[in-house]
């Protein structure tokens, strides 16, 4: 049965709080589902009290999307079971679970499938997105490795798209966010991994990072499928490394060595399930935060020299490749397979005097390696045009899916894809 909390009511702040504390909306109802059912009373509430509609999971849309503000909120996460499929090697996620119910799931019987970087991310958002992961290389996106979706459509109809069942929104899914509905679960393909994970990272001083950069370019063209390079930029110089998933990796240590200068190195063998919170910052939602993302379908000398001139702010790169081209282009709404690298620059504050400063250093930043960009993910857009996630093609399909599945446009706090005029 649903909760619905109300301003001053127990719960409400910490229901509506997200990972940007820069945000500080305030929805007149906040809708706790338990159930798909819930979440149909609660469209259905949102369409009969005419109230802007907003989902929410993991909060971690930088931009506050889930919170609309005066509107009503449908609140996923108490919606976070995870069962585990052994014959059929399937997870079956209901749509308000975290990246970390799912992988401890998964491992207690060393399967795994692609999930992003932080374990207390939204399994919905990251998915619907397409979502990058340290197997993505190996098994593609996330959701290329999605089989089912439970959807709650905007008529509060409750539908399954498979590969054979509803194509049309089974397409849309895989990368075109959360436009077409509130996925209520998700049956993913999980994969034997084991539970042993690598990270190794070298950092080289400023006055190397130049050499350092092009060298670990070179090797990304010939990097095994269980490694994805990674680089993280700093005024201090770069720190260059990789992530390998299951045994072995430690052949790359030493053209890691060669690269240039090490001023320090840090290769360590963890569990899968430490990789998989390592980045986590338990108090992440007292941060304001603000980010930009570009997908990079080459890495010139030019944009390397771009990359090392930071305003003062850090910067990382993380490979493709691999796994996410297998899939054909047309087979999902999600663009770009051929990224070589994504890009993010990002930082965190407190102090809200600082906004202005912050920001602006991480705009400046990204427009100077905006004319070495070609696309981004959509799930980094922070206020930019949709057109920069898909192609034109899909993007006119995807505003076609629109328009027969969402034609009011209910679903529009997201990365949004307005619906297709009708013609008469």
């Amino acid at each position: 049965m649903t909760t619905f909390l109300h301003p001053g009511d127990r719960g409400y702040d910490e229901a509506r709080s997200i990972w940007n504390a820069m945000i500080d909306r305030r929805p007149a109802v906040i809708a706790r589902c338990r159930t798909t059912a819930d979440v149909v009373e609660s469209i259905q509430l949102a369409r009969t009290k005419n109230l802007e509609l907003g989902v929410r999971c993991g909060g971690h849309n930088i931009a506050g999307l889930a919170v609309p503000d005066g509107g009503l909120m449908i609140d996923l996460t108490p919606m976070s079971a995870v069962e585990i499929d052994l014959e059929r090697k399937i997870a079956i996620v209901q749509g308000g679970a975290l990246l970390g119910e799912l992988d401890r799931a998964a491992q207690r019987y060393g399967l795994a499938t692609t999930a992003g970087n932080v374990s207390h991310t939204g399994v919905g958002g990251l998915t619907l997105g397409g979502g990058m992961g340290w197997l993505a290389r190996r098994f593609g996106l996330a959701c290329d490795n999605v089989t089912a979706y439970e959807v709650v459509t905007a008529d509060g109809d409750v539908v399954r798209a498979t590969a054979d069942e509803n194509v049309d929104l089974f397409w849309g899914l895989r990368g075109g966010g959360g436009n077409f509905g509130v996925v209520t679960s998700f049956e993913f393909r999980l994969h034997e991994i084991g539970t042993r994970a690598l990270v190794a990272e070298f950092t080289y001083p400023t006055k190397a990072a130049y050499d350092a950069l092009r060298g670990w370019r070179e090797l990304n063209r010939n990097a095994p499928r269980e490694a994805t390079f990674t680089a993280s930029i700093t005024p201090d110089g770069v720190t260059l490394g990789y992530v390998w998933v299951g045994p072995g990796g430690e052949e790359l240590l030493p053209e890691f060595r060669a690269l240039g200068p090490v001023v320090h190195e840090s290769v360590e063998a963890m569990p899968y399930l430490t990789l998989q919170s390592r980045d986590d910052n338990v108090q992440g939602h007292r941060y304001r935060r603000y980010w930009k993302g570009h997908y990079f379908k080459s890495l010139p000398d030019e944009a390397i020299k771009a990359l090392i001139d930071t305003p003062g702010v850090a910067a990382s790169l993380q490979a493709y490749g691999g796994a996410i081209c297998d899939t054909p282009d047309d087979a999902a709404a999600f663009s770009h397979r051929d990224t070589l690298f994504e890009f993010v620059t990002a930082v965190r504050w407190e102090d809200a005097a600082d906004d202005e400063d912050r920001i602006s250093r991480i705009r400046e930043y990204a427009a100077a390696l905006a004319p070495y960009a070609q696309g981004a993910y959509v799930n980094t857009l922070n206020g930019e045009a949709i057109h920069r996630a898909f192609t034109p093609a899909k993007l006119a399909r995807l505003a076609e899916l629109k328009a027969k599945y969402d034609p009011a446009n209910l679903f529009h706090l997201n990365q949004n894809i307005a619906p297709a005029a009708v013609t008469v």
